[in-house]
């Protein structure tokens, strides 16, 4: 149960058998990578065979209802019954039937369908295919790249954090400004301008470097896998006021975060740091198994019985609920002071993290920045494979050691301590003059500083700000289209 997903999406459980409503046996959750089924594994109820070719859309979404009815953390919000003929596709169905609870404010799309083949790749590698940038859009209708991935075609052309897109095209000819592409705060057109994310789709965009230096450049898309930790800032030791404090950037949980987190707090036991900066503002989440590794990563003082965090399913699913309890690794170190960088854009298994947390290190566990997306809750996957089909059911509760875990509004009620900052995208991730950054580290130093308020953190626009993790930074907010892949969930504002 330990592949289980947290994030924009939660990790989620690998390898739960299924009869599918297409025939076949499916496998639920994200790759481990490694083949092995958690245990306890779910033992679902068998769905009744199809007929036909079993890939319908009536039998996919007559498939999807059965493992809602099964599986969804709020059975009561379903409805007893829903015509699927009006609905054109399986996600607008999806949509439909969890309608009630994302009215409640507990499942704001974070019940969706996906492909199997697709989400394997990203979880197993990072795999993804795009300009490989972060883009964040500000209220007057600017484009600016927040981040650029290490193996992607943006960064090999020069475009790095804090640069603008002007104008988007397919040919130097037929540039549109940024600006136009935007109708009434709808930003579809914009999103559709920058093309599918296959590999080989070019686009030309007119760019403004940081320096004000304005520019045309042709950038193709490709297959480039994403280092979840960067190898350019996602860790580092910064020496500030004649004190050594660690910094670790973690884009997203997925398998291949695994070493280089461990090499990172290594490096920081083996220098004696116990304070550290923990940079997740724009991490949308990802595995539980990768969140649970933070966690024993910042336990050696910890014993085996203390809980890290509780997955809870609905009553009669309680046979599957579970706990991780802290396990202590060779790399493991004891933080005496932690600060948390989160925004809008920091959900589920970021969250998990920083909530875990709370109940051993109290006001010594800050979060720095705004208030985090507010997702205490996770998915099992369940497969259709013969339809390509992983459908993510939220099933399951999150809560920390105390028990507290009811933040869909965010985490800044329930941090004992927080400093507001923005994002200063003038500087790159992890520079100590960049504010969120400094804002931690003056934490870290005692300082005095604004508390996060609790106000809701996913501002956006009408179209999308409840589908994926948005933020709004520096009046930013993380682009994602009407529904994200998985990718762009967990790690929201990728293309």
């Amino acid at each position: 149960m330990r592949n289980s997903r947290v994030g924009k999406s939660l990790s989620a459980i690998a390898a739960l058998a299924m009869v599918s409503s297409c025939g076949g046996g499916g496998s639920g959750g994200y790759a481990s990578g490694t083949g092995s089924t958690p245990t306890p594994t779910p033992t679902p109820t068998a769905t009744p065979t199809p007929t036909a070719s079993g890939c319908s859309l009536r039998e996919r979404q007559n498939w999807a209802f059965a493992q809602l009815k099964e599986w969804y953390l709020f059975p009561d919000t379903l409805p007893a019954s829903l015509d699927p003929t009006p609905y054109a596709s399986v996600e607008d169905y999806v949509d439909a039937l969890t309608a009630t609870a994302r009215a409640q404010h507990k499942d704001r799309y974070f019940t969706y369908m996906t492909s199997i083949a697709e989400e394997n790749a990203y979880y197993n590698s990072g795999s993804s295919a795009g300009f490989g940038v972060r883009l964040g859009l500000t209220p007057d209708n600017r484009l600016f790249v927040t981040e650029s991935f290490e193996n992607g075609p943006a960064l090999q052309a020069g475009i790095d954090r804090g640069w603008e897109i002007v104008a988007i095209g397919t040919s130097t000819s037929n540039l549109v400004n940024v600006s136009s592409l935007i109708s009434g705060g709808d930003t579809t057109a914009l999103v559709n301008a920058l093309g599918p994310d296959t590999a080989g789709t070019a686009r030309v965009l007119r760019v403004t470097n940081p320096s004000g230096t304005t520019s045309v450049v042709t950038v193709t898309k490709t297959d480039f896998e994403l280092d979840p930790v960067s190898t350019r800032y996602g860790f580092k030791i910064i020496n500030d006021g004649g004190e050594q404090f660690g910094y670790i950037n973690l884009r997203t949980f997925i398998n291949p975060a695994e070493q280089p987190l461990k090499d990172a707090f290594l490096q920081l036991r083996s220098a004696g740091i116990t304070k550290i900066i923990v940079d997740l503002r724009y991490n949308g989440g990802g595995l539980i198994s990768v969140a649970d590794l933070m966690g024993d990563l910042m336990g050696a003082n910890r014993l085996p019985t203390d809980v890290w965090e509780y997955m809870t399913f609905r009553p009669e699913k309680s046979a599957e609920n579970s706990n991780h309890t802290f396990q202590v690794m060779s790399q493991s170190i004891a933080p005496t002071k932690v600060a948390f960088i989160g925004g809008g854009g920091t959900a589920s298994a970021s969250e998990l993290v920083i909530n875990g947390m709370v109940p051993y290190l109290h006001a010594n566990a800050g979060l720095i920045g705004s208030n985090t997306y507010g997702k205490p809750v996770g998915q099992i996957a369940i497969d259709n494979s013969a339809c390509d089909d992983r459908f993510r059911i939220i099933a399951f509760a999150i809560q920390n050691a105390a028990h507290n875990g009811a933040y869909y509004d965010g985490l800044a009620s329930f941090m004992e301590a927080s400093c507001q900052a923005g994002d200063d995208i003038s500087y790159q991730l992890g520079d100590a003059r960049e504010q969120s950054t400094r804002r931690a580290l003056d934490y870290l130093e005692g300082k005095s500083c604004t508390p996060v308020t609790a106000s809701a953190s996913t501002s956006g626009t009408s179209s999308q700000a409840s589908k994926a993790p948005s933020v709004m930074l520096q009046s930013r907010e993380l682009l994602s289209p009407n529904r994200p892949s998985t990718r762009q969930r967990e790690v929201p504002g990728l293309f």
